[in-house]
């Protein structure tokens, strides 16, 4: 059923997919929001608390719920898992600003790129060359790959009923919110939720990464994990964005011209400079790694029903 369900979400997503920044991002940035207004006193103590209400009660009354519905009928529950991964996961969530990329850089047409790029980052691109634009592209496709699809896959695979995918979008969603805004007036409300999803997100990461060098050049994949990982200043991206460039043969990271000064940014991966072939090539490596996960939980879920 786990396995059924991920399917059928994802072929929902592909012809009907979820306007993400207005039905998912928005709503949850706003109940964010409503939490931080009325807890947040500026220390620690009370972003746990916020953490928990806003977090552990849905969670739990998710859990809850799909208990209710599979003594009900197995096939309730099953709905109720693929309800919540059409709406917590999908690639569609962020590859139409990828695939308008690629397609204004084919056209030959950087100015589309650099303004679809800043509204995917939002950041300014205005000096961005079309390297530049791929290298970033690529990195910031890994990257939502992971957040958008693959970590919530595994979590989902990982843990019982669709608390998996709830919690890793809830955890996401609120560390985006609270814990980059601490600062006198904020105080250290979001760090307890930074925590959190670091914590959430240790093994999902390594899961995608080394999935990224099965599916990839494994040699060079490991190497890049290993020796450069570490230089980079998250270290969730870096790993990802390491295995990702080595799997792909590409140059990612490197210093960038931003705002009148350089950005300072390591090398990742080896190989060849990012292009728009290279763009396409990435989003080959995130497919085979979404199939290899697939054939692999199928094959785990049928061992499973031979085995009983």
């Amino acid at each position: 059923m786990t396995w059924l369900s991920l399917f059928v979400a994802l072929l929902i997503e592909q012809f009907k997919p979820l306007s993400y920044e207005r039905v998912v991002a928005g709503p949850l940035a706003r109940y964010a929001f409503w939490f931080e207004q009325r807890l947040n006193a500026g220390e620690a103590r009370h972003g746990v608390i916020a953490w928990v209400l806003a977090v552990g009660l849905p969670v739990f009354a998710v859990w809850c719920l799909y208990l209710v519905l599979v003594w009900i009928n197995p096939l309730l529950g099953w709905a109720l898992n693929v309800l919540v991964l059409y709406a917590t996961m999908g690639f569609r969530q962020f590859s139409h600003h990828f695939e308008a990329i690629a397609d204004a850089l084919r056209a030959d047409d950087p100015d589309t790129a650099r303004r679809e790029l800043s509204d995917w980052l939002q950041r300014n691109t205005d000096r961005l060359k079309t390297e530049e634009i791929a290298r970033l592209s690529i990195e910031q496709g890994i990257l939502a790959a992971h957040r958008h699809v693959l970590a919530p896959l595994a979590l989902f695979a990982l843990l019982p009923g669709p608390t998996g995918p709830l919690l890793y979008r809830l955890t996401e969603r609120l560390s985006w919110s609270w814990a980059r805004r601490e600062n006198i007036e904020f105080g250290a409300f979001g760090r307890f939720a930074r925590r959190m999803y670091e914590w959430l997100d240790w093994v999902p990461v390594r899961m995608t990464a080394a999935t990224f060098a099965i599916v990839g050049d494994f040699e060079d994949a490991v190497h890049c994990w290993r020796t450069q990982a570490a230089r980079w200043p998250e270290q969730a991206a870096g790993i990802l964005l390491a295995s990702g460039a080595g799997a792909l043969g590409v140059k990612l990271g490197a210093p960038l011209f931003e705002l009148g000064e350089v950005a300072d940014r390591p090398e990742l991966g080896m190989g060849n400079d990012a292009d728009v072939d290279l763009m396409q090539s990435a989003i080959g490596l995130v497919w085979r790694t979404l199939v290899f996960c697939l054939i692999l939980l199928g094959l785990l879920t049928l061992a499973g029903y031979i085995g009983n």
